[in-house]
């Protein structure tokens, strides 16, 4: 079993405040699985804090290291989407979305101030949020009878599959995500079940 079976990430929220000279810096983390879910925590962030001057945020999404966003929402280039995104990655997160609200508190930080308080706030938010390992999934598409659900629902639970969707009905649709490092053992023993039909997901 080698690390590159596992990821690691987030399964809740959490908030944490970081003070500096009179400005206040609000970092929320949040589980993730597409940009969907990131806009929509982004928009409920600017109505919930409407007076805020700024709402800086870093994500990252999927196991193939090319899929992250930043932003600086208006503070110097580079102070802010940055160091909130190299907080995600210390802690080799994905599926991680952390933004940071700042309120203005009159006295400016300049850089190094800025850069010192995005990457504190969401180093203390990443402290309250627990960290999880997760397997790397193959995703399949299983169709099969009715009477075979039985034997498909143990070979699911056996390997820890996950189930992502199901239709039940005379004939059944499952997506699953099966564990990388148990792909083998896994189709062989779907292959077992008669009439079983296995599609994989792109």
């Amino acid at each position: 079993m080698t690390e590159d079976d596992y990821y690691f990430t987030i399964e809740s929220t959490a908030v944490a405040e970081f003070k500096d000279r009179g400005s206040k810096f609000i970092a929320y983390s949040f589980p993730i699985k597409n940009t969907n879910d990131f806009k929509k925590h982004l928009q409920e962030l600017k109505k919930e804090h409407p007076k805020a001057v700024h709402h800086c945020f870093a994500y990252r999404i999927g196991t193939d290291a090319n899929n992250f966003r930043m932003s600086d929402d208006g503070e110097p280039s580079g102070t802010a989407g940055k160091p909130i995104l190299g907080q995600i990655d210390s802690k080799n997160l994905t599926d991680t979305l952390i933004v940071v609200v700042r309120y203005f508190g009159g006295t400016l930080l300049g850089v190094p101030g800025l850069i010192n308080a995005y990457k504190t706030a969401a180093s203390l938010v990443l402290q309250c949020t627990p960290i999880v390992q997760k397997a790397i999934e193959i995703n399949y598409e299983l169709q099969f009878n009715y009477t075979e659900m039985n034997d498909v629902m143990r070979i699911i639970k056996q390997f820890n599959c996950t189930v992502l969707k199901n239709e039940m009905q005379l004939f059944c649709i499952i997506q699953t995500g099966i564990p990388r490092n148990r792909i083998n053992e896994v189709l062989s023993a779907f292959k077992e079940i008669k009439n079983l039909e296995l599609h994989l997901q792109k």
